[in-house]
């Protein structure tokens, strides 16, 4: 019977800060793509959560909570909410993020993805607040729908922004690391 085989550990290269930005405004412009807010499209994920939750736990210094908050207040514009609603929801998921980003880190990723889910679930948690205090109706619980969309693909989005950072894996019999 073969040994099982170890995870391949990677180490990563710093990361491209124009990356960062290309991620961040491609993010924001899947959130800008004019879809239809019922049915299937309640499960469609918040990209900019996403991608900042991602860059607070990978580059909490480069993606802080300036960023998160001028993104907050370009979907407000955009969606024509009250005007702060995702600012305050954005900045409260960096800010969480930051906090436990070295924990986070630690585990495999099925443990970041029960990290995640949280956070997510609380930003949307904030949003429908400000909106029921400012007389709003409640949307149901399927609008937490695009939570466990955006946690489901925590996986594949984690991939998709490490991949530019991965050095192939060389062996080199002289050099322990």
């Amino acid at each position: 019977m073969p040994a099982p085989r170890e995870p391949e550990q990677y180490l990563l290269l710093p990361v491209n800060p124009w990356f960062i930005g290309f991620t961040l405004v491609l993010s924001l412009m899947l959130n800008l793509l004019p879809l239809p807010r019922d049915g299937w499209a309640l499960a469609v994920p918040d990209w900019v959560a996403l991608t900042l939750v991602f860059w607070n736990i990978h580059q909490p210094r480069r993606v802080g909570l300036t960023v998160a908050w001028l993104l907050g207040l370009v979907m407000d514009v955009n969606n024509a909410s009250l005007l702060g609603e995702h600012a305050l929801a954005y900045s409260l998921l960096s800010f969480g993020a930051i906090t436990m980003h070295r924990r986070v880190l630690w585990f495999g990723m099925a443990g970041q993805v029960v990290h995640v889910l949280p956070l997510f679930l609380a930003a949307q948690a904030v949003i429908v607040a400000i909106r029921l205090v400012a007389g709003g109706a409640f949307p149901g619980l399927l609008y937490f729908a695009s939570s466990l969309a955006a946690t489901l693909l925590w996986p594949l989005v984690s991939f998709a922004y490490l991949a530019p950072q991965r050095r192939p894996v060389e062996k080199d019999e002289n050099r322990p690391i």
